[in-house]
C-alpha cells in the first residue's frame, strides 16, 4: 500500500510539473485547416488568417513567452490577417495593458492587418456576475488602436488582399453585456464575404442563418485539462450544462445552420496555470472559394446536445 501511495504521489507531482512548466510553455499547437467561404473574392482565395486569444496577461505564472512564439509563428507563416479574440489581460492594470499591446505590436510592424475584440477579463469580469469596469477596457482599446490594431465593438472593418475586400465583423463581450450581433451585421455590406470574430461563442447563437459561414471564438481555454487522450475529453465536455464546445468546430446544433464556428483554446490560463493534454493554440485558417455546397460544420465537429 505504501508503494502504491508513493507511486501515486510521484505520478501526480510529475503531472503537475508537466502541466505547469512543460506543455503550456514549450508545446504550441499550430492548428491549420482550410475553410470555404461563400462569395470569397479571388484575391483572398488561398490566403491565411491567424487566430490567437486569451493571453491573460497578469495571471500568476502567466504565459507571455508562448504569446510571443505564436505571434512570431504567424509572422513567419506570412498570414494575410491576424485576429485576436479577446482576454488580453487577466486583471485590470495599466502596465498589463501596455504589456499586452507590446506583445501584438510585431504583427502590425510586419504589415499584417490586425483586428481584435475584447473579452470578459478585459472588462475585469473574473466571473459572469462580477461588476463591469469600463476604465481599463477603454484604455486597452485606446492603446491597441494607437499601436495600429483595429478593435471592433459590434462593428465591422474591411481588409484588403490581392486588391479584394474581406470583412471582419466583431461582436462585443457577452459577459459584459456588450454583445450586439445586429449592429455588427448591419456594419457589413449586404452579400459581402465576412468572417465573424467574438470572444465568447454565446453570441454566435444570435446570428441569423446564412450570415456566418465562418465564425471564430475563444474563451473556454479548451477546459485547460483533457482527462483522457484524444479530443472531446475536456472536463467542460463532460460536465457541460447545455450546449458547449470546449474547442474546435462546434456542431451545427449550436447556431442557425449553415452557420459554423471554430473555438480556439487560447494561450493563457484562468484560475490555475496548468494545461494538460490541452496545448495553447495558434489557429491558421486558409480561406478557399467554395467548390460546391459549403458544409455547415467543420471537420471533426463535436456532437453536442442539450444537457
Amino acid at each position: 500500500m505504501r508503494t502504491l501511495l508513493v507511486t501515486i504521489v510521484v505520478v501526480l507531482l510529475a503531472l503537475a510539473v508537466y502541466g505547469v512548466f512543460v506543455e503550456p510553455r514549450l508545446l504550441l499547437d499550430d492548428e491549420s485547416f482550410e475553410a470555404e467561404l461563400p462569395g470569397l473574392p479571388p484575391g483572398w482565395d488561398g490566403e491565411t488568417v491567424a487566430l490567437v486569444a486569451d493571453f491573460q496577461i497578469g495571471m500568476w505564472l502567466g504565459n507571455t513567452g508562448m504569446v510571443e512564439e505564436a505571434v512570431d509563428d504567424a509572422i513567419d507563416d506570412g498570414v494575410a490577417l491576424a485576429l485576436i479574440a479577446g482576454d488580453f489581460i487577466y486583471k485590470p492594470d495599466s502596465a498589463r495593458v501596455r504589456r499586452a499591446v507590446e506583445l501584438v505590436r510585431p504583427l502590425v510592424e510586419a504589415g499584417i492587418p490586425t483586428v481584435a475584440v475584447l473579452g470578459n477579463h478585459d472588462y475585469s469580469l473574473m466571473k459572469e456576475s462580477s461588476a463591469v469596469v469600463e476604465t481599463y477596457a477603454d484604455y486597452l482599446t485606446q492603446e491597441l488602436e494607437r499601436a495600429g490594431v483595429r478593435v471592433l465593438h459590434n462593428d465591422a472593418t474591411p481588409v484588403v488582399a490581392g486588391g479584394d475586400t474581406l470583412w471582419v465583423a466583431g461582436v462585443g463581450s457577452s459577459w459584459a453585456g456588450k454583445a450586439d450581433v445586429a449592429a455588427a451585421l448591419a456594419a457589413v455590406p449586404a452579400g459581402a464575404p465576412r468572417v465573424w470574430l467574438m470572444h465568447n461563442s454565446e453570441a454566435f447563437r444570435d446570428i441569423p442563418g446564412e450570415e456566418a459561414h465562418l465564425a471564430l471564438a475563444a474563451h473556454t481555454h479548451g477546459g485547460q485539462v483533457r482527462v483522457l487522450p484524444g479530443e472531446r475529453t475536456s472536463w467542460l465536455d463532460i460536465v457541460r450544462d447545455g450546449e458547449v464546445a470546449a474547442d474546435g468546430w462546434a456542431a451545427d446544433s449550436i447556431g442557425a445552420p449553415p452557420n459554423r464556428i471554430y473555438i480556439n483554446r487560447g494561450i493563457g490560463f484562468s484560475t490555475v496555470p496548468v494545461r494538460i493534454n490541452c496545448r495553447p493554440e495558434l489557429t491558421e485558417i486558409t480561406l478557399r472559394v467554395p467548390d460546391g455546397p459549403v458544409p455547415s460544420v467543420g471537420p471533426g465537429a463535436v456532437d453536442v446536445t442539450d444537457g
